[in-house]
């Protein structure tokens, strides 16, 4: 989409449409505003018949019930018809993060390693709540205000055409002044909301790395960070301010001109006989029932420009390209070779990471990958469990490309241990089941079965709460073995036709790792099993080692074959193993 095109009104029109509108609700809603708005129109007339024949004695009874009678129903019409196009902006802004949920969570895996996570977060909730704002609020008062005003002067034109058309002096200056002031709102709301994405990142992000900050004694670092980006939001805020502080004042200055205007003008026509006094209060009334609506137009303007640069960060998050393979076949890859034919793959043009990689892997063979630090081994696991797709070359389970394969289909074939320990906020039993659509259904008695399985029952049983024992926010209340046992736990409950462990013992201390890998060991059993290991002694039983070198392939054998013919991993060999 051009840029001319996503900074107009379209898009955010288009936008809303996409998120299907109730219309039954937008209809009656719209019915009750018109219908209140009528039903307001009649007061100011009821009220110049009170005024011009008044007197206690002839006080007609018939006309007060009307009036009361006239403000109940439209007290009671308009308030269900606030709701109601309350409710229409509640359910289009709730559709549009519902759209904008399902979108993140299907985008690939490279969008997440270039966006920082709490300026996603940001786009989902702050950039939807201004358009929530917008539709929830500021668009029925727009609506019904629309209809008073247009109500409003049609009979002031019938009452008197030369007071209406004095009133009409304000509109040109009013615009003028407007018009650039949306404009700057517009530009300016944008900033704030990049800023506020942005602050919202880094907030996360520190957060979530609390015990980094501290353990660097960083503290003094991040306050500095937080407050310059307090600072930030404090200056667009203020930009935002003085603009409303321009309105505000402006708009007032315009009604109270209009108001002494008129009442002048009205005076004198009513001293000359040419008016009557109901006539002016009547025409007060009317002019009070334009004026309100024309200073909620100047909110609602600016609130539009807002949404439109909060629309533009949606739209261009709904239009990044999703994963590839959400669609593709089911297939069972068990007891299949899997082959990787001349692979390359860069994250950006000028930096390949992997190389023309080629080997094969036969149904249960555990195949290694060794060599130093940044080599390529976690990105050709990537490659593998599809977080990337391949710039060249080809991937195949048995003679079919992986890329032919759904998602669901290939990655629920695959157990992968890395070495972080993922985990989610939320109980043993949660994180053991995670993804699984039958989670409700599987019984404790095959939980603490994969939980023995993979070593971790022993630990598990010593808390109070067992498999309903919290374990905070990744995990954080587990040991690295605990969190480690358990992902094993969850790979046992899988059943994965496929293994890939990515350095799955490398944080641990040695009791615990000799725990998990004992329990690795069982789960290898009769699986095909790609390991990454910078220990060689995980690896030297393996069927086949594939030494990786700035992402190209320079040895592959066993370790004996590699320790006879690659001179590097005979010196990793001699570090390590001797």
């Amino acid at each position: 989409m051009e840029k001319s095109q996503k900074n107009g009104i379209k898009p955010f029109i288009s936008l809303i449409v996409s998120a299907k509108i109730p219309k039954a609700a937008l209809t009656f809603g719209l019915i009750g505003s018109l219908v209140t708005t009528l039903v307001g129109l009649t007061i100011p007339i009821l009220t110049r018949e009170l005024v011009d024949g008044f007197s206690v004695a002839s006080l007609s009874a018939t006309l007060v019930i009307a009036i009361l009678a006239v403000f109940i129903i439209q007290a009671v019409i308009d308030g269900v018809s606030t709701y109601l196009l309350a409710s229409v902006g509640q359910k289009i802004v709730a559709r549009l993060r519902q759209m904008m949920w399902l979108k993140l969570i299907r985008l690939p895996v490279s969008y997440f390693d270039k966006q920082a996570s709490g300026e996603s977060v940001s786009r989902v909730i702050n950039d939807t709540g201004i358009v929530k704002d917008l539709i929830s609020q500021h668009f029925p008062q727009f609506i019904t205000g629309l209809i008073s005003i247009i109500g409003a002067v049609v009979i002031l034109f019938i009452m008197d055409w030369k007071m209406t058309l004095m009133m009409f002096i304000a509109v040109p200056v009013t615009v003028a002044i407007m018009v650039p002031l949306g404009t700057r709102m517009a530009k300016i709301s944008k900033n704030l909301q990049d800023e506020t994405a942005t602050f919202n990142g880094k907030i996360q992000q520190t957060i979530s790395e609390i015990r980094l900050m501290k353990a660097s004694t960083a503290e003094q670092a991040e306050a500095t960070k937080g407050i310059t980006g307090i600072g930030k939001l404090l200056s667009y805020g203020l930009k935002e301010a003085r603009i409303f502080a321009l309105i505000g004042p402006f708009m007032y200055t315009i009604v109270m001109f209009v108001i002494v205007v008129i009442i002048g003008y009205g005076g004198i026509r009513v001293a000359e006989g040419t008016m009557s006094t109901g006539s002016l209060v009547a025409f007060l009334l009317y002019l009070f029932q334009i004026i309100f609506p024309i200073t909620t137009f100047a909110m609602f303007f600016t609130e539009l420009q807002k949404a439109k640069g909060a629309t533009e960060r949606i739209i261009e998050i709904l239009e990044i390209p999703e994963e590839a393979g959400q669609e593709g076949k089911d297939k069972d890859i068990a007891n299949q070779p899997i082959a990787v034919s001349n692979v390359s793959f860069a994250y950006s043009d000028d930096e390949p990471v992997i190389k023309n990689v080629t080997f094969e892997a036969l149904p249960g063979e555990m195949i290694a990958f060794a060599g130093p630090s940044g080599g390529g081994k976690t990105t050709l696991f990537g490659l593998i469990e599809r977080y990337y797709e391949s710039t060249t070359g080809e991937i195949r389970i048995g003679d079919t490309p992986i890329q032919e394969l759904s998602l669901a289909s290939w990655r629920s074939q695959i157990g992968y241990v890395s070495q972080e320990s993922a985990m989610m906020a939320g109980t043993i039993r949660e994180n053991l089941t995670y993804g699984l659509s039958d989670a409700t259904e599987i019984p404790d008695e095959r939980l603490w079965e994969v939980a023995k399985m993979a070593y971790a029952d022993q630990f598990i049983k010593t808390f109070a709460k067992g498999l309903d024992t919290e374990v905070g926010e990744r995990g954080v209340k587990l040991s690295g073995g605990q969190r480690q046992r358990i992902n094993i736990a969850r790979a046992f409950l899988r059943d994965p036709k496929i293994l890939m462990l990515d350095e799955a013992t490398a944080s641990l201390d040695s009791q615990s790792e000799h725990a998990v890998q004992e329990a690795l060991t069982r789960l290898m059993e009769g699986r095909t099993t790609f390991v990454i290991a910078h220990r060689l002694s995980t690896i030297v039983d393996a069927d086949k080692i594939i030494f990786i070198e700035k992402g190209q392939v320079t040895g592959m054998g066993t370790h004996q074959e590699l320790t006879e013919s690659h001179s590097l991993y005979r010196e990793f060999a001699e570090q390590q193993l001797t």
